[in-house]
């Protein structure tokens, strides 16, 4: 298994980059990060060759190295929200809205898991896909189906990605050939599954269970209420979603007349903890942002599945500025890519769409916008807090674990023959012509980047993806 095999001292050598802080984003041009038999950072060195790493680092001396001389080591990404068993459907969001598209896509794929076989063909798929998009952790939704979830968290583990892999509950306003039996059996059932994957990752190092009602509208105020007291007893972590769009807050409204707002239906149900995770978050009122404060409870960002089902634009600098902690999520296949590198871009852009829904488009809220480095902070720092991992992952620190991902960019030919393309491809999309900075070539990388700059993957230290363009 890649979660348990052994490795041994390495230091990666080269430029690596990563975010100090929602704004700062540090660009090393030159550095040495020494990670032990155990994943963990040891030492991370600035402005330093190999050479001079080792005589300041005892005992590093015999260390195997991984250099890399065309691109940076970056932390891996962290996707806190998104749903495995959608993947067939990824890009078929038609002309629906989040209701009907439930209906006319989701339900049939997601009650298709019953066939293990089948299950195991799309989950492997993408996990093998979220890897090689350099996301090393991940919040999954499975089906309602315990074997099916059982098994993604078996894939997962078996790939070395860290995951939170949760079971679907709904007892009602889905289709009679989709739900839970009865509040007693969603009970049943999420404990099954949060005990299975509780025995085969005791420590919880690579795989969680997260208990997940798919969202109010399907499931009874009793139910609700019975996996809140499940999230107690069992220390778990929950995950569903909250305001996604208009449509669905008005019929919260109307199932749950007693309640307040979407988030007292939860907070009534005593769903809303510390480890809570809450997607899309779009049209929360200043008052359900104070009690998700209050609570502890986590966003999950969706930039690319809001503007495909045309939720809304989440106000994610109102969300920051009222001291909520934020992720990004593909929430695929409301979502059209795996990759967070894609919802970096997508979160720049909606925040952008925000400001220019300014009274005058010519003075657009420029405070609305995100930076290139607080999306990036969202993808890796702001993610790991999303998941409870802000202080193993996320960033390169000393006694911080190494999860990463090798970025390599390709170079343009300074002089080109007759009839060459002056096309390299050795690094996917991104061409590099020489005069670039490092901070540029970082830049080049978030907008134009994609799955073929992504060289290798570790999570706790351990290659699980390569694409074999370097000795590992």
């Amino acid at each position: 298994m890649a979660a348990s095999a052994p490795i041994s001292k390495t230091i990666y050598l080269g430029a690596f980059a990563h975010c100090l802080s929602l704004t700062d984003l540090e660009v090393c041009s030159k550095g040495a990060i020494g990670v032990d038999e155990e994943g963990v950072i040891a030492f991370v060195e600035r402005d330093v060759g190999l050479e001079e790493a080792r005589k300041r680092h005892e005992g590093w001396g015999g260390a195997r190295v991984l250099e890399v001389k065309d691109g940076f080591f970056f932390p891996g990404f962290v996707d806190t929200h998104t749903h495995a068993p959608q993947h067939p459907n990824t890009g078929l969001f038609g002309k629906t809205t989040l209701l009907d598209w439930l209906d006319q896509y989701t339900f049939p794929i997601e009650s298709s898991f019953s066939d293990l076989t089948k299950a195991h063909r799309i989950y492997s798929n993408f996990v093998s896909r979220t890897l090689a998009n350099g996301t090393t952790t991940c919040a999954y939704y499975a089906t309602r189906h315990v074997p099916s979830t059982n098994l993604l968290a078996d894939i997962c583990l078996k790939r070395g990605q860290r995951a939170l892999v949760g079971r679907v509950c709904m007892d009602m306003l889905s289709p009679e050939y989709y739900r839970d039996e009865s509040i007693e059996s969603a009970v049943a059932d999420s404990k099954a599954s949060i005990e299975y994957i509780r025995d085969i990752d005791p420590k919880g190092d690579i795989v969680k269970p997260i208990i997940t009602p798919r969202f109010a509208p399907s499931c009874t105020a009793d139910c609700l209420s019975a996996l809140g007291k499940l999230a107690k007893d069992t220390d778990a972590h929950v995950q569903t979603h909250i305001s996604e769009n208009t449509s669905e807050i008005a019929l919260v409204r109307e199932l749950f007349p007693n309640s307040t707002s979407y988030t007292n239906v939860y907070d009534t149900a005593n769903l809303l903890t510390p480890k809570t995770i809450l997607a899309h978050a779009v049209h929360l009122s200043q008052e359900e942002r104070k009690v998700i404060k209050a609570r502890q409870a986590k966003i999950s960002h969706c930039p690319a599945s809001n503007t495909a089902l045309t939720s809304g634009c989440c106000p994610v600098r109102e969300l920051l500025d009222a001291g909520l902690t934020i992720g990004l999520g593909t929430d695929v296949s409301g979502g059209f890519s795996p990759s967070i590198l894609e919802e970096v871009r997508q979160a720049i852009w909606v925040s952008r769409f925000v400001a220019m829904q300014s009274p005058s488009a010519a003075s657009p809220n420029n405070a609305a916008k995100l930076s290139t480095a607080e999306a990036l902070y969202l993808a890796t720092r702001g993610g790991a807090a999303v998941v409870g991992l802000e202080d193993r992952v996320g960033g390169f620190e000393v006694g911080m674990e190494f999860d990463a991902q090798m970025i390599r960019l390709g170079g343009v030919p300074a002089r080109g023959e007759e009839g060459e393309t002056g096309f390299e491809g050795a690094g996917g999309p991104v061409d590099v012509f020489g005069w670039e900075g490092w901070e540029e070539k970082v830049e080049k990388w978030v907008y134009g980047g994609d799955d073929r700059n992504c060289v290798g993957v570790w999570v706790r230290g351990r290659l699980v993806h390569s694409t074999g363009r370097f000795e590992a």
